[in-house]
């Protein structure tokens, strides 16, 4: 390259100054998250549609939509029928990797959580068959009208691989054994409902957290963007510009009717501090 050519623009870089976030004007301790192993364990919990990638006979990576249910240790379960061309492709190559992305995307869905594993597939033996099968309806219940199907095939994912993407900037990849490991969130299938929830009738409480419990005293406006079994994220307004910020649980909650009682808890602490 001569002196002269113009440098190579790398991956995220733009012109000029980028937009600052403003920071919190109250110190306080960091908000419990999830670890990127909970958070590819609880996409998986929250959906029952992800992107199957599989090997083509003539060469080509091969995406399909599928429907899928998992095991207590999160491999994923699906049940195929021949006449799909990735079910072909699995029983000639089991190599495969399943994209599962956040059922309820923002705007910019690119700003929203997905998850990749990848693995091998393979056939249970009879007693696993059982389990996968019920772990397939529970997630599937219109399966029980093809369950019996002799085109259709039963296989679970072995998770071999592991890379989440919680939205610009948050991302991690995850050893095998930690995500086996990871417990699912418990609120995972809830939490859309809990957000749209405390959007719609509770906005005069998110906004009293976001001042006296997130750092912002000076927010003027505060919508929940997520939640989960450690606390809430929220989007803000504030004179100084849109910033976010995340606020604890008094402790995790370990079913999703107890979404309820912790937000309840945190408005309460928020109005008397």
């Amino acid at each position: 390259m001569s002196e002269s050519a113009t440098p190579p623009v790398f991956e995220h870089d733009v012109p000029g100054t980028p937009p600052a976030i403003p920071p919190p004007l109250e110190d306080r301790a960091p908000a419990p998250r999830r670890t990127p192993a909970e958070e590819a364990r609880a996409l998986v919990a929250s959906t029952n549609v992800g992107t199957l990638a599989t090997h083509s006979e003539d060469g080509y990576p091969w995406a399909s939509l599928v429907a899928f249910g998992s095991l207590e240790t999160g491999a994923p379960v699906l049940f195929v029928s021949t006449l799909a061309e990735h079910a072909r492709n699995l029983e000639r190559d089991p190599r495969a990797s399943l994209v599962v992305a956040t059922p309820h995307p923002r705007s910019d869905v690119l700003a929203s959580g997905r998850v990749t594993l990848a693995g091998t597939v393979e056939r249970p033996n009879p007693e696993l068959a059982e389990v996968a099968r019920d772990a397939y309806v529970e997630a599937v219940p219109t399966a029980k009208a093809y369950l019996d199907f002799r085109d259709f095939s039963l296989w679970i994912l072995g998770v071999e691989r592991v890379r989440w993407v919680g939205g610009y900037g948050r991302m991690d990849s995850v050893d095998a054994a930690s995500y086996r490991a990871a417990e699912a969130d418990p609120v995972a299938r809830a939490a859309a409902g809990a957000t749209q929830h405390l959007n719609e009738d509770h906005a005069d409480a998110l906004l009293v957290m976001a001042q006296r419990l997130g750092g912002y005293p000076d927010a003027t406006g505060a919508t929940c963007a997520s939640i989960d079994r450690y606390g809430l994220d929220l989007d803000l307004e504030t004179a100084r510009g849109p910033a976010a910020t995340r606020i604890g649980f008094a402790s995790p909650v370990n079913e999703a009717g107890g979404l309820r009682g912790a937000t309840v808890e945190l408005a309460r602490r928020a109005r008397s501090a």
